[in-house]
C-alpha cells in the first residue's frame, strides 16, 4: 500500500513541476560551491555579461510558453472530457508526456529566474559565470527536446483516437492485473466459501467508492497476540460504493473497537473512482465513450464500433491469460473476485442499450459477443452469450425494419 500511495502521488501534475523546479534552484545555489573546482584561466573566458542576456531571454520566454503549455493542456482535456467522456480527463492528467515536459519548461524558467537573482544579488561569485553558462546550455537542449516532444504529443493531445487508446491501456493493465492476481493475494470469496457463524462488521468511517484496499495491513490484523486465528472477509472490494456505517468487511472472532477502527483504516475511499484495484474502471471508461458517441448529439457510430471491437480484444486476452492460482500471500484474508458478467456488463451494458436502433453497432457488438461466447473460460462463455441475448432483445424492440432484424439474428461469426 504504501508504494500504491507513493505511485498515485508521484502521478500528480504538480509534483514532477515541482520537483524539477526545486531541482533548478538547488542547481543555481550550488554554482557558487562548484566554481572553487573551475580554473581561473577557463572562468575568465566567460563573464557575467555573456550569461546574463541568455538567462534573460531564457526567462521570458519560458513563462510564456509555460502558460501556454497549461491553456492548450486544459483546452485539451476539456475537449476530451466533452467528446468522450469526463472520466478520460482524470486518466490525462496523469499523461507522463505532459508532466514531464510541463516540468522542463517551468523548472527552466524557475532556473534562469533564479539565477538572475543570484547574480544581481552580488551572491555568485564572478567566477560562476562559466558554471552558469554550462548549465544553461543543459538547460537548452533539454528545452529544446521538451519542445519536440510537445509538437509531436500535441498532434494527438485531445482527440479521439488519444482518448480511446489511453482508455485502452488502462483498462488492458488492469485485467493483465486482475488475471495474474484476481484476489490482490488473499483467498477468493466464492459462493462456496463457508463463513464462520460468528461474524462482527466493520463499518465504513464515511461514504465514498473503495479505491484501495491494504490486503497486507488487513492480514497483519489477523497476525500476532491479540489477532491469533481471526479471518477477515472483504465485503466492499475496490470500485463498490459505501456509506456510512455500512460494513467494508466482516472479522471473526472476538473484536475490539480498537481493532475494527484499524481494519477500517486498511480501505482508502474516495469520492471517485480509481484504476489501481478496479479491473472494472477501465472497462467502463470505454463504455462510456461508445455509448457517448451513439448520443444524438454526436451521432458518431463509428467510434462505437471501434470501442466494441477494442472490448472485445481485451475480453479475449483477459479470457485467454493464464489464470494460475497465484500463492496465497494472506491466508487470513478473503476477497471477491470481479465476476465475468460484471466485467462484460461493464464493457458492452451500454452500447447494447443505446446502440440497439444503429443496425452497424447492432451487429458489430453481436459479433463481438458470439466471439466472445466461443473463448476457453467457462464463466467468459456464458456472461457473452447472456449479454448477447440481451442486446438482441434490446434491438427487437428498436430496430425499425424486419429486414434489419432479420440481418441481425443472421448474424453469425
Amino acid at each position: 500500500m504504501p508504494l500504491m500511495f507513493l505511485r498515485r502521488f508521484a502521478r500528480r501534475l504538480w509534483v514532477r513541476v515541482a520537483l524539477f523546479a526545486l531541482l533548478a534552484v538547488v542547481v543555481s545555489v550550488a554554482a557558487t560551491w562548484i566554481t572553487q573546482f573551475v580554473p581561473d584561466r577557463l572562468s575568465e573566458r566567460i563573464g557575467p555579461d555573456a550569461v546574463m542576456p541568455v538567462l534573460s531571454i531564457l526567462a521570458s520566454s519560458m513563462l510564456a510558453v509555460s502558460t501556454f503549455s497549461l491553456s492548450i493542456m486544459v483546452s485539451s482535456h476539456r475537449a476530451a472530457a466533452g467528446n468522450a467522456t469526463p472520466r478520460i480527463h482524470r486518466i490525462l492528467l496523469e499523461d507522463t508526456t505532459t508532466q514531464s515536459v510541463l516540468a522542463t519548461f517551468i523548472g527552466a524558467f524557475v532556473y534562469s529566474l533564479t539565477s538572475i537573482i543570484l547574480f544581481r544579488a552580488d551572491i555568485y561569485p564572478e567566477q560562476a559565470a562559466i558554471v552558469i553558462m554550462a548549465v544553461t546550455v543543459a538547460v537548452v537542449v533539454l528545452v529544446i527536446v521538451a519542445m519536440l516532444r510537445w509538437i509531436n504529443h500535441l498532434s494527438t493531445l485531445g482527440s479521439m483516437d488519444d482518448s480511446i487508446r489511453t482508455a485502452y491501456e488502462l483498462a488492458r493493465k488492469s485485467l493483465i492485473n486482475l488475471a495474474k492476481n484476481p484476489a490482490f493475494g488473499a483467498n477468493p470469496l466464492t459462493d462456496d466459501t463457508v463463513l464462520p457463524n460468528r461474524l462482527t462488521p466493520v463499518p465504513a468511517p464515511e461514504s465514498g467508492f473503495v479505491q484501495l484496499v491494504d490486503v497486507a495491513a488487513l492480514q497483519a490484523c489477523t497476525e500476532g497476540e491479540a489477532g491469533a486465528g481471526r479471518l477477515i472477509y472483504i465485503d466492499r472490494p475496490p470500485g463498490r460504493h459505501v456509506l456510512t456505517g455500512q460494513p467494508l468487511a466482516h472479522v471473526s472472532g472476538d473484536v475490539t473497537p480498537d481493532q475494527i477502527r484499524r481494519i477500517a483504516h486498511c480501505f482508502v475511499t474516495g469520492d471517485l473512482r480509481s484504476h489501481e484495484q478496479d479491473a472494472e474502471f477501465g472497462l467502463l471508461v470505454l463504455s462510456e465513450i461508445s455509448s457517448k458517441a451513439l448520443s444524438p448529439g454526436i451521432n458518431d457510430p463509428g467510434t462505437s464500433i471501434e470501442v466494441v471491437t477494442r472490448l472485445e480484444t481485451l475480453l479475449w486476452e483477459y479470457a485467454i491469460a493464464d489464470h494460475k492460482t497465484p500463492p496465497q500471500q494472506y491466508p487470513n484474508v478473503f476477497s471477491p473476485v470481479p465476476s465475468a458478467e460484471r466485467l462484460i456488463d461493464a464493457g458492452f451494458a451500454a452500447t447494447a442499450r443505446d446502440g440497439a436502433g444503429v443496425i452497424e453497432v447492432a451487429v458489430q457488438l453481436r459479433q463481438a459477443l458470439l466471439e466472445l461466447a466461443n473463448a476457453p473460460r467457462m464463466d467468459i462463455q456464458s456472461a457473452a452469450q447472456a449479454m448477447a441475448d440481451r442486446a438482441l432483445s434490446y434491438a427487437d424492440a428498436a430496430l425499425p425494419l424486419p429486414v434489419e432484424k432479420d440481418r441481425l439474428r443472421a448474424t453469425q461469426l
